[in-house]
């Protein structure tokens, strides 16, 4: 691979989209201490905005040369999220 390609990875995380009085807060479990976590009115806003605050983390985590944490199986009460990166 020369400079120029640059490779594309992609990373599925579980997040889990919970009602919270008038709106929904979303979080990813694995990415919670790095501040995983975001809300939306809808539960499609929620789960749209921890996509980009997962992409964002992901990010950030390759920029500072730290590991990427392992997801594990699915679990039933949670959805799946992936961002490429």
């Amino acid at each position: 691979m020369n400079k120029s390609e640059t490779e594309i990875k992609v990373y599925v995380f579980n997040v889990v989209v919970e009602p919270d009085e008038d709106r929904w807060h979303a979080y990813c479990p694995a990415l919670e201490d790095k501040g995983g976590a975001s809300w939306g009115y809808a539960k499609e806003e929620a789960l749209e905005n921890i996509r980009e605050v997962i992409k964002m983390t992901i990010e950030s985590m390759i920029e500072h040369g730290e590991q990427i944490p392992e997801e594990m199986e699915k679990d039933s009460s949670e959805s799946l999220v992936a961002v490429v990166t």
